[in-house]
């Protein structure tokens, strides 16, 4: 894993991707939850965003450690560390139920219907060789859609916010606690 990008420290760099990517998958996630117009235009973007920040994070922690082995030690670096610890969970939640939620609105929007083999085939006629394919089309507006229990989608839409605003506190508290671990002193600096 990359521990110097470019000379610099890559901790430094890659931690804004992870501030940029899991709470724009969270808000995404949410706004995919409480609208489903969004959802669908979403699509398979919320959960793609949510894997590349989680796969971020366990890069930007290693980076981080690399970094806070050549730094004095002091309280502040520890608590920034032990914070930034805690942030995998958080995002691997965040990518799963993103994952899930895309998943089960895919199932209720396609279904599986049959449609005849040869072209030109009236509906109801067989098919040459008797069979039929599988194809995956949108249902019409008329038709009955394949839709989650309601109790799955309150679950769903209910656990989808909580890690989205969990997530998105613990990003804050771990970026809050580096600002004060880099800059907590310079407030204190004489005026020239």
């Amino acid at each position: 894993m990359p521990v110097k990008i470019g000379g610099l420290p890559a901790h430094v760099l890659l931690v804004h991707a992870v501030v940029v990517l899991l709470p724009l998958a969270a808000i995404m996630l949410v706004l995919g939850v409480l609208w489903p117009a969004a959802r669908r235009r979403f699509g398979l973007l919320t959960p793609l965003l949510a894997l590349v920040g989680l796969a971020l994070v366990p890069v930007t922690t290693h980076a981080g450690e690399w970094l806070e082995d050549r730094l004095p030690r002091s309280k502040a670096i520890e608590r920034h560390a032990d914070l930034g610890d805690q942030l995998l969970p958080w995002a691997a939640g965040l990518f799963v139920l993103a994952a899930v939620v895309w998943w089960v609105d895919r199932r209720r929007e396609l279904v599986w219907r049959s449609r005849p083999e040869r072209a030109g085939a009236q509906a109801g006629e067989p098919s040459p060789g008797g069979g039929s394919t599988a194809t995956l089309v949108r249902p019409e507006a008329t038709e009955a859609r394949e839709a989650a229990p309601v109790w799955v989608t309150v679950l769903l839409s209910v656990l989808s916010i909580a890690v989205a605003v969990g997530m998105t506190i613990m990003l804050y508290r771990i970026g809050d606690s580096g600002a004060k671990a880099v800059w907590g002193g310079v407030a204190n600096l004489p005026a020239r």
